[in-house]
């Protein structure tokens, strides 16, 4: 129990240094762009024109509402990361009160293979982040409905109780799972990509001819980890523009997004228009040409 409660404390912490970031990519994955773009340089040294990065992304919100304006959405987001933390720890610890009876009723019992032990850890660990996913989900969609309400500067979803209030009355229970497929696919394919990649790196990269590298090992997870969310990125934009879309919000009706029937449909837009990676860089975010962008109150292209 202590450690879970150290965990949360040590996540909300977390949450908390890490909400702007998070704040700025929700509105630059609904298409918000409230700065037009400005002639810079990129990495190699050539001029081209930029839309805003995190800086001076942030530096707008905060000129519109302040320092505090930063922190928009971050209750209901603590709230998801505490019972989070909370239902994954609960869920693996049946699983281990489940492995000291089974060691207790089979004193032989033969040890997995290598290969054996990360599926059934990575089993357990999808099982327990897809529960917490689960019960937690109706959070995220507040916090992304908050968040989303700079752009039109509405306050139609104002604090957990009337936020619940409202999803309830307008969309029904659905309402708060929406966006949840593309998320759960999205976090079990990371997985389960970043446990394997890391198992075949340490096995057959590392330990054949490298063994002089045995310390690098323990950078593989982080490695591979980076890797798999790069790779699953698409499904959290989705997730997120359906947890705002059509939900009475400036930022989930067109100009910004138009009315998806479904995350399918969400993804196959996206990937014509060329969009699936919108808002996974918030650095050196070069401005697409013959592309339209969504002013405060015009349009530029």
């Amino acid at each position: 129990m202590a450690d879970t409660y150290s965990q949360v404390l040590l996540g909300s912490g977390l949450t908390v240094l890490s909400h702007p970031l998070m704040y700025v990519k929700v509105l630059v994955q609904v298409g918000h762009e409230p700065l037009p773009p400005t002639l810079g340089r990129n990495i190699f040294g050539r001029q081209v024109y930029q839309l805003p990065g995190l800086f001076a992304y942030a530096k707008h919100i905060v000129k519109v509402d302040g320092k505090q304006g930063l922190f928009r959405g971050l209750i209901p987001r603590l709230c998801a990361g505490a019972v989070g933390t909370v239902v994954h720890s609960k869920v693996l610890q049946q699983y281990q009160e489940y492995d000291q009876v089974e060691d207790m009723a089979n004193e032989q019992k033969e040890g997995l293979s290598s290969i054996d032990q990360v599926v059934k850890e990575t089993s357990r660990e999808m099982v327990a982040r897809s529960a917490a996913t689960l019960i937690t989900h109706p959070f995220h969609v507040i916090t992304l409905k908050i968040m989303v309400q700079f752009i039109g500067r509405e306050t139609k979803y104002c604090g957990i109780f009337n936020s619940v209030t409202t999803i309830y009355q307008e969309e029904g229970i659905g309402g708060f799972f929406v966006g949840l497929i593309p998320r759960l696919l999205g976090d079990v394919i990371s997985l389960w990509l970043c446990n394997m990649l890391a198992y075949l790196i340490n096995t057959y990269a590392l330990d054949n001819g490298m063994s002089s590298m045995g310390e690098m090992k323990g950078y593989s997870q982080a490695v591979t980890g980076f890797f798999a969310s790069m790779l699953t990125y698409p499904f959290v934009l989705v997730s997120n523009l359906m947890a705002v879309n059509h939900c009475g919000l400036a930022g989930g009706l067109p100009p910004y997004a138009p009315l998806y029937h479904s995350w399918i449909d969400c993804w196959k837009q996206l990937s014509r228009e060329g969009n699936m990676s919108r808002g996974n860089s918030l650095f050196f975010r070069k401005a697409p040409t013959g592309k339209t962008y969504v002013l405060e109150e015009k349009r530029f292209s």
